[in-house]
């Protein structure tokens, strides 16, 4: 087992968002979160990632116990979050954001051939350059930021939201290449509300509701896409 999270609770002040959840993930694996909107699944990455502490629980890695260290540290290790929204420097060009992601001294040895590794998947991006992060399209900035997360060698890529806002053609081009990241060898979770562009791309599905885990499945060609449509936006009369 790659990564395990072992009753973790977590949140802000005296609120818990995420509340005594568990979930694993193996070697090699492609695992996807959906839910409803609010209900935890950017806290628990962000816990995970060691930007906000865990009041309980464990994050296990590789069978080390990084609940709570320096997220610096916790990317050193390998684990890679890309988070919502793209966060990029967006005064900085494409070159400078990619070459950041390679500040870990575990990838002193990869650095030209990740560049052709994410310039083979996000054509585009070697396209621009020289181009300031601002100045690109949302697409063209979500490969950006999905590129510099794989810059660091990830051996676990969290995907957070990589979809949402995109037009449905470039939709499409990303559920691509990350299907192309994931058949090259890296583990993966990607959260996502298109349950249908997770149904694509991953072996494994956890349902997050109300900061736990209420489904784990593994045969996702069974999970009901207007079930999962009527819990997000209310039942159609």
């Amino acid at each position: 087992m790659l990564f395990q999270v072992e009753n973790l609770t977590s949140g802000y002040g005296k609120i818990d968002v995420v509340r005594s959840l568990s979930l694993h993930v193996d070697e090699g694996e492609r695992v996807g979160l959906f839910g409803p909107n609010g209900h935890g699944k950017t806290t628990l990455l962000r816990t995970v990632s060691g930007l906000i502490p865990a009041k309980s629980g464990l994050v296990v890695f590789r069978g080390e116990d990084i609940t709570g260290a320096d997220p610096h540290k916790i990317v050193e290790k390998g684990l890679i979050h890309v988070p919502q929204g793209n966060q990029l420097f967006p005064e900085m060009t494409v070159q400078e954001n990619l070459t950041l992601g390679t500040f870990a001294t575990r990838t002193d040895k990869g650095k030209a051939s990740n560049f052709e590794k994410v310039f083979a998947l996000f054509p585009r991006l070697k396209e621009r350059l020289s181009q300031r992060a601002q100045t690109l399209s949302g697409g063209e900035r979500q490969m950006l930021a999905i590129g510099v997360g794989l810059m660091g060698m990830p051996e676990l890529l969290i995907l957070d939201e990589p979809s949402v806002g995109l037009a449905p053609i470039i939709k499409e081009e990303l559920a691509r290449a990350i299907g192309e990241i994931a058949d090259s060898g890296v583990t993966m979770i990607v959260v996502d509300q298109d349950v249908e562009l997770l149904l694509g791309i991953c072996e494994r599905l956890y349902l997050i509701e109300k900061g736990s885990v209420s489904l784990e499945t593994t045969d996702v060609s069974q999970v009901n896409q207007a079930e999962i449509l009527e819990m997000y936006f209310g039942k159609v009369t």
